[in-house]
């Protein structure tokens, strides 16, 4: 599954992507901590989705990782949440008694530059990182759902939290060699091109359409990806490089495309 993703490109250029957005809060991103964000750590990212009650397109800071409407205490919820931060496509519209069904119309778009997975080499004692993209967009779009769940703050008083989880479907070709171990091998995000991102959040979304973008398999050839240094250390790299930049590893075999 996807843990680890990246966004390091200014929040207000998802006007070129969605003309009319609206901005519900003021974003302030750090980009430096956007080259590598940890799903673990449930922090705020900004989210595409439509309010039922109007026909534009919002973006809002949200919380990584769904908390379900029917939460009432968070903290006797933590260890769940940790499973809350992917969704199987398979799940959202076959698997009835899912928390996915229930809230399979309310539908988000998640931005990124990229995200991260791990693979597995024989010989190896850590598995190694990649960092994967797509070639004809340096910012692209992860469908997702949404969820509001409403808990009582640090002084009692009742908030609205609004949080997200990203869906992932199986494999393609390339995604199925870097992520090769782990009990969610062979998984992938669910990576669309913009005209389907589009429709993922279109009000006009027939059933047989929500299908055929939960059955989509980017093509390889459209992706790129290279190996990366190791992503899940509060240390800086050696070489003074980014997370998300290309780092060399030994002994480690080329991925067939």
């Amino acid at each position: 599954m996807c843990y680890d993703i990246s966004f390091t490109i200014n929040v207000k250029q998802l006007s070129d992507y969605f003309p009319d957005l609206v901005f519900d809060d003021q974003i302030k991103f750090d980009f430096e901590k956007g080259v590598h964000i940890p799903g673990h750590a449930y922090g705020l990212h900004p989210i595409i989705y439509k309010k039922k009650e109007e026909e534009q397109l919002h973006c809002k800071l949200m919380e990584w990782g769904c908390i379900p409407f029917y939460v009432q205490d968070l903290k006797a919820y933590t260890r769940q949440r940790a499973s809350m931060l992917n969704a199987r496509s398979e799940r959202v519209l076959e698997d009835t008694k899912s928390y996915w069904y229930k809230i399979r119309n309310r539908r988000c778009l998640i931005p990124l530059t990229g995200f991260y997975e791990h693979r597995k080499v024989a010989g190896l004692s850590k598995k190694v990182p990649y960092f994967i993209g797509l070639k004809d967009q340096p910012m692209f779009f992860l469908p997702g759902l949404y969820s509001v769940a409403k808990l009582p703050d640090e002084h009692g008083e009742v908030q609205e939290v609004w949080t997200f989880t990203m869906l992932t479907r199986a494999a393609n070709p390339v995604m199925a060699q870097i992520h090769n171990g782990g009990t969610n091998e062979n998984r992938m995000p669910l990576m669309l091109p913009l005209e389907l991102s589009q429709q993922w959040v279109s009000e006009d979304l027939t059933e047989e359409a929500y299908k055929a973008i939960l059955n989509y398999e980017m093509p390889a050839n459209k992706m790129n990806f290279h190996t990366v240094d190791t992503i899940r250390s509060p240390r800086e790299r050696p070489d003074g490089k980014l997370k998300n930049e290309f780092f060399q590893w030994d002994k480690v075999p080329d991925i067939i495309t």
